[in-house]
């Protein structure tokens, strides 16, 4: 069975279509500045030329169906037709309480994701635009909502509560819910398969190193911790949000700046970081990188910062799973910056943590970088959502 993988943002629409048997991607792409003028569709089909396709699109429904004719195009296409696609597996990035698991969508389903909106509403409503828009184009095509929140719900109450009056709990469900769920459970698992083990036998600690970052602490195959909370603020230090602050900085900010609420909220997630910390050279760590090496001082500040956070964040989590056998770094900057996996790990040599220089010199590969007498094993185990997306999919099916 061919599944197709949605990735649906506000004005954008990321696919890629698997074949479940052999997991191979046949195509992706991306489409950008929807229902916005310059419009485009970069279609990357498996042994073909990549094909660029700018056209006004309104809304959705319309960049849905253009990637469906580029998918069955005879020239650029992988498919001869729509009835090809079997199931398609949409990400919804909170699912609250609601959906510990993937589900098929349904009427109510839909009802649900609206409704948890208030939670994510700068996520959520964009998911469902993209589930509508592929109903509409491929009627009586299963669809599927793989939640990135849905993982994160073994944790116990312990970890995910806030001190806060219990009734906002009860009244807004203001918790710990935690998001790349989807790439922390297929990389713990993933990184259990190539060690030969199971992964119901490991403590195992994910570190997501993007753009966005977050870690997780599996137990037994189970997430007893992760770093963000009701959003994906909480946490690291990540590109441009301010990770774990002191909340009073929030009314101390805006009274100082004259800055309403939502101007804060909006400092925090897209001026902060390191980008923030750095004086706004960059939030892409190649960048911070060549600074700090070309003598800039704030640059240098953030990535020490960064590193200390990261260390500090996976030696905590030692006591939720009482022991680390494993860690795993993962996505943008985990699986490509051999400095960050470096000066993490040296912070943790106290846990007996010890690297392999020349084997942690690579970039997205598997590959176990400690070395032999480290007592923990340390690994890059590149992340791959929508391979994880199509397999539940296909497990719902």
């Amino acid at each position: 069975m061919k599944v197709l993988v949605i990735n649906c943002g506000s004005s954008s629409l990321k696919y890629q279509l698997i074949d479940s048997d052999s997991e191979a991607v046949l195509a992706k792409g991306l489409v950008e500045r929807i229902g916005i003028e310059g419009s485009i569709l970069t279609h990357r089909p498996a042994g073909k030329d990549k094909v660029e396709i700018k056209t006004p699109m309104e809304d959705h429904n319309i960049a849905v169906k253009l990637v469906i004719d580029a998918l069955i195009d005879k020239d650029h296409g992988v498919i001869s037709d729509l009835s090809e696609i079997g199931a398609v597996g949409h990400r919804v990035v909170h699912g609250g309480e609601k959906f510990n698991k993937a589900v098929l969508i349904t009427p109510e389903v839909k009802k649900d994701i609206e409704e948890l909106s208030a939670l994510a509403p700068l996520h959520n409503p964009a998911n469902l635009i993209g589930i509508n828009a592929c109903e509409q184009n491929m009627p009586g095509v299963p669809q599927a909502a793989i939640f990135d929140t849905a993982f994160h719900q073994t944790m116990p109450a312990s970890s995910y509560m806030y001190g806060l009056p219990y009734e906002y709990y009860e009244k807004y469900k203001i918790r710990r819910y935690g998001f790349h769920g989807t790439s922390h459970d297929y990389v713990s698992a993933r990184a259990a398969e190539i060690l030969g083990k199971k992964r119901e036998d490991l403590k195992i600690v994910v570190c997501h190193l993007g753009n966005g970052a977050s870690i997780s602490a599996v137990k037994n195959g189970k997430c007893v911790d992760t770093s963000m909370g009701l959003t994906p603020l909480e946490g690291l230090i990540m590109g441009t949000r301010s990770g774990d602050l002191d909340p009073a900085i929030l009314s101390y900010v805006g009274e100082k700046e004259g800055l309403s609420a939502a101007e804060v909220n909006n400092v925090l997630n897209k001026k902060s970081g390191v980008f923030g910390l750095s004086g706004g050279v960059s939030s892409d760590f190649r960048d911070l990188n060549a600074a700090a090496a070309d003598g800039n001082e704030k640059a240098k500040l953030a990535l020490d910062t960064y590193y200390y956070r990261v260390a500090k964040y996976v030696a905590a989590y030692a006591v939720p799973l009482e022991g680390i056998d494993v860690i795993a770094f993962a996505a943008g900057v985990g699986e490509n910056d051999p400095q960050v996996r470096a000066k993490v790990c040296e912070k943790l040599a106290f846990m007996g943590v010890k690297l392999d220089a020349a084997k942690n010199d690579m970039r997205g590969e598997e590959q176990i970088i400690s070395a032999d007498d480290s007592k923990v094993t340390v690994m890059v185990v590149p992340t791959n959502e929508e391979l994880a997306i199509a397999r539940q999919t296909i497990a719902l099916l």
